[in-house]
């Protein structure tokens, strides 16, 4: 059973606080940040004791959320209930971050009472919450076609600009009436995250993919939604035939309310969704890229008075443009300056003592174009031994309307047809989740 539910933010104020028993003091708030704070590196134990009372914690939004206990409960159901906590916050209060708890703080304590009575977990569904909730929540910002400096896609940290349904989706799930926000709306979004190493002789070493996709519903009412994926998609080598370019991923899984009987032959999902965001499938293809590196690195290093490295970057993506490109090239200890030459107004570099790295940016990298750069670091007591310190290159994007897989949504229906206009919003994106070229 839980004794203590907290929400802190990451410089430790207090955002939400409720004790569900009385069998531990408010200190344990101080108590737990000071354990937090005074551990070394970044993943610190999602479980931690002192003297006999247990605290378990996640990190979502950049908050801590936290639960403590006197008994000895699952340490799995304590975080699974934490997590859908926090997702249910950001269903109901339309995004997750610490502006939006502090000016939602009394609809979410109304949530943590009707989800948890005297530290027993009651219910985390959406669809028996929204009968109860009676607390509108308060945007932290008004939503406006006309102001697209904000967009995100829901259930991916991205930057992407000038999509406005992007920001229709992060609104609350229950809304005012006679708001915008009150359109019904349902979003599909395909995302993949992918991690490659790279050899010094451009050949690929090493990929994975790790995909999922996510919806968010904003139907009043529950209907069976139908998403049809690729009909030549193939689960594992086994099920290829011939020649044929089929899209492929090693293994699948799905969210249990997802229904497969017609995925066998017609690859076609079928879900109840309930308000609110949740992940459908997930899937992952190893040791296999369908198409070409998004990007090609050609690097070179010299060594003078100082380290010159020159960068030739190449996206091979023509029907999509990149977004917020990051490079970041390790240098020698004890680099002091840096000059450089771009080809480009747009893109910037700085040189980072600190990290022993130099980061190039480039914040649009429009697909089939090539960007190139020239940087001198200045390195005291430059040796041949220097030069082994720098590399190997790693990289962080964005690709919008793009998967590597190759999945796609053929269609998006809904049975029965809903009463009044209802949009279906079906979008695709790729981040970088590790990219490595070696020099």
């Amino acid at each position: 059973m839980i004794s203590q539910i907290f929400i802190l933010s990451s410089k430790g104020d207090h955002l939400i606080y409720k004790d569900f028993r009385g069998e531990a003091s408010k200190d344990s708030i101080n108590v737990f940040y000071e354990m937090v704070t005074a551990l070394s590196g970044d993943q610190t134990p999602v479980v931690m004791s002192h003297k006999d009372l247990h605290f378990i914690h996640v990190r979502q939004g950049g908050l801590y959320w936290v639960a403590s206990t006197k008994t000895n409960p699952s340490p799995f159901t304590i975080i699974e209930f934490l997590n859908r906590l926090a997702a249910l916050t950001k269903d109901y209060c339309g995004s997750l971050s610490e502006k939006s708890v502090r000016m939602n703080f009394a609809l979410i304590y109304e949530l943590l009472d009707e989800m948890v009575d005297f530290g027993y977990i009651q219910t985390t569904s959406t669809d028996i919450l929204k009968n109860f909730i009676q607390t509108e929540a308060v945007s932290s910002k008004p939503f406006s076609l006309f102001d697209l400096s904000n967009v995100g896609l829901f259930g991916a940290e991205t930057q992407q600009s000038k999509v406005a349904p992007s920001v229709a989706a992060s609104r609350p799930i229950m809304s005012s009436r006679g708001e915008q926000g009150g359109k019904n709306e349902i979003f599909v979004d395909v995302i993949e995250r992918l991690s490659v190493v790279i050899g010094s002789k451009g050949v690929l070493m090493k990929s994975d993919i790790q995909g999922e996709i996510r919806i968010k519903c904003f139907l009043p009412t529950t209907s069976e939604m139908r998403i049809g994926l690729n009909e030549e998609l193939s689960i594992g080598k086994s099920q290829l035939k011939g020649y044929s370019s089929a899209v492929r991923v090693d293994e699948c899984r799905f969210h249990q309310a997802v229904k497969l009987d017609e995925f066998d032959t017609f690859r076609i999902l079928k879900v109840c969704p309930s308000q609110g965001e949740q992940t459908v499938m997930q899937y992952q293809l190893c040791d296999e890229l369908p198409c070409a590196p998004p990007f090609q690195l050609f690097p070179s290093v010299q060594k003078d008075y100082y380290i010159v490295t020159s960068q030739l970057l190449f996206c091979t993506f023509s029907c999509s443009t990149a977004l917020n490109v990051s490079i970041t090239v390790p240098v020698p200890k004890g680099s002091v300056s840096m000059s450089q030459e771009l080809s480009s107004p747009d893109q910037t570099a700085e040189l980072q003592p600190k990290n022993k790295a130099l980061l190039w940016e480039i914040p649009r990298f429009p697909g089939g174009a090539q960007l190139s750069a020239l940087f001198k670091v200045d390195v005291p007591g430059l040796s041949s031994a220097s030069l082994l310190e720098v590399g190997p290159v790693s990289m962080s994007f964005e690709l919008p309307k793009q998967t590597c897989t190759g999945l796609q949504i053929r269609f998006l229906r809904l049975a029965p047809t809903q009463t009044g206009l209802s949009q279906r919003w079906v979008r695709y994106v790729t981040h970088s989740d590790s990219y490595t070229i070696r020099i």
